[in-house]
């Protein structure tokens, strides 16, 4: 899943703290958040190790910049795609297919959104990272106009299960993107979890999703 395409014609400024960014993503990938240098996202985004100073104050305001900025593209074709569907159903089966669509064909930004940021003190203890609220937004609003809809039960709280599903997710991106990857594929999770929260949240029961699952599929399988 790509994030939407950058503006035409951007300014030096903003191309320049893009390929930092850039940069960032592929050195916190391969060397981990510990062990990169500024030197070396300098040195991969092809500027002078001074220049990474003019767009962020260190190495951990640069992680926190570069999850803002990704996350804002991702939240951004999210809208996109869900707004395509008109079910609940169908928009909680989608936000499940793309969040590990995502972990599997943008494996490096997986691994530095999922496994580096936590290695920042400053994100975890200090960071109210208000684009993640923005993400989980979505999914709680998908439950609520489903519970409203009557299509979900009528005793979910959505702000707890949105928790829970992302929970399943994030776990799932978390083995995915260490070097312990288990045989399944984000694919088959996608419709584990999904067969999971069918059962659990419609007001009818579907039959489970098909064994082999479509890359790309605009309703859930468990349209009759």
């Amino acid at each position: 899943m790509a994030a939407p395409a950058a503006a035409p014609n951007p300014s030096p400024a903003n191309d320049k703290r893009e390929r930092i960014l850039d940069a960032a993503v592929q050195v916190f990938a391969q060397r981990g958040f510990f062990q990169a240098r500024v030197s070396d996202i300098a040195r991969e985004a092809g500027v002078a190790d001074g220049t990474i100073y003019l767009y962020f104050k260190n190495k951990d305001d640069l992680l926190i910049s570069l999850f803002e900025d990704r996350m804002e593209g991702i939240i951004a074709r999210f809208r996109l795609e869900l707004d395509r569907l008109s079910g609940p159903a169908e928009r909680l089966h989608r936000f499940i297919v793309m969040h590990l669509d995502l972990v599997e064909h943008q494996p490096q930004l997986a691994e530095v959104l999922t496994v580096e940021l936590r290695q920042s003190s400053k994100f975890m203890r200090e960071y109210r990272a208000p684009k993640f609220a923005e993400y989980l937004g979505i999914l709680v609003d998908i439950l609520e106009s489903g519970r409203v809809a009557g299509v979900f039960r009528p005793d979910i709280e959505p702000r707890i299960l949105c928790r829970v599903i992302f929970g399943a997710l994030d776990e799932v991106s978390l083995v995915w993107s260490s070097a312990r990857r288990e045989k399944y594929a984000p694919a088959e999770a996608a419709r584990e979890i999904w067969n999971l929260c069918a059962r659990g949240l419609l007001t009818e029961a579907p039959p489970p999703a098909s064994r082999r699952p479509r890359r790309r599929r605009e309703t859930p399988p468990t349209d009759p």
